[in-house]
């Protein structure tokens, strides 16, 4: 129906996929602003570009694949606009509540300070396939790389966020 123009076909076409898109581009831009801003476009643009859809993909790895370059444009533009400025301190995970224990809180941020230091494309494949859970061929696919480069910086990406847990909470070696 959407892809034979009923534009109004298209809202319950992209309704539960909002949320996810929403989640893949704050994991990506790490700012709850800019994550809606990437969502919004990566959903009109996906709107925009229906028509040139290919019925035989997954609907929500292009979804996907629109955000994560929106994200990774909306990056490269913060970039350029805070040359050598970056306040990590500003950024505070979407889903830390109140409720949720000191060591938690603590273990979150200690995560996300170290997803932070990775590279954009390790960030990219790690949260593609271990956040949300895309296997090798669809998380290349979706990033427009090869799936020896997903392996690559997949595998750069535990590496570096082990190591970092590891340095940053010792105390988690110990109860293991």
């Amino acid at each position: 129906m959407v892809l034979s123009g009923r534009t109004e076909a298209f809202e319950p076409l992209v309704t539960p996929y909002r949320g996810p898109v929403l989640a893949l581009a704050y994991r990506l831009t790490r700012d709850r602003e800019d994550a809606r801003e990437v969502a919004q476009e990566a959903l009109l643009k996906a709107f925009r570009s229906l028509a040139r859809f290919d019925v035989s993909r997954s609907f929500r790895n292009w979804l996907f694949q629109i955000a994560a370059n929106e994200a990774r444009d909306r990056r490269r533009k913060r970039a350029r606009e805070q040359v050598g400025f970056r306040d990590a301190t500003d950024r505070t995970p979407a889903t830390a509540g109140p409720e949720a224990g000191h060591d938690r809180r603590e273990l979150r941020s200690g995560i996300m300070r170290a997803l932070d230091a990775l590279g954009p494309r390790e960030r990219e494949v790690f949260v593609l396939r271990d956040l949300e859970e895309l296997d090798i061929r669809e998380t290349s696919r979706v990033l427009g790389c090869s799936s020896v480069s997903v392996r690559v910086n997949l595998s750069s990406a535990r590496r570096k966020l082990r190591d970092a847990i590891r340095r940053d909470f010792p105390h988690l070696e110990e109860k293991r």
